[in-house]
């Protein structure tokens, strides 16, 4: 992190991976599904590490979600 910057997020590549789904009909199943990891950094004195915490639990919601055409003006 470079002053006057307090927090810094970093993306890894969109790669396809197996995960562990539950499904109703099948019980737990493996599946394909795309997975990307997020990092972030940021300067402690700042920023509560419960806050950034909730930052990437929201970052991961909305990405799961998908749901961007509000944001697109669609």
């Amino acid at each position: 992190i470079n002053q006057p910057q307090v927090a810094i997020m970093g993306t890894g590549s969109v790669v396809k991976r197996p995960v562990v789904i539950s499904d109703e009909r099948l019980g737990e199943t493996i599946a394909i599904r795309q997975m990307v990891y997020l990092a972030l950094t940021y300067d402690h004195r700042l920023v509560d590490g419960a806050d950034a915490a909730r930052f990437l639990t929201t970052i991961k919601q909305r990405l799961e979600e998908a749901n961007f055409e509000a944001d697109l003006g669609s």
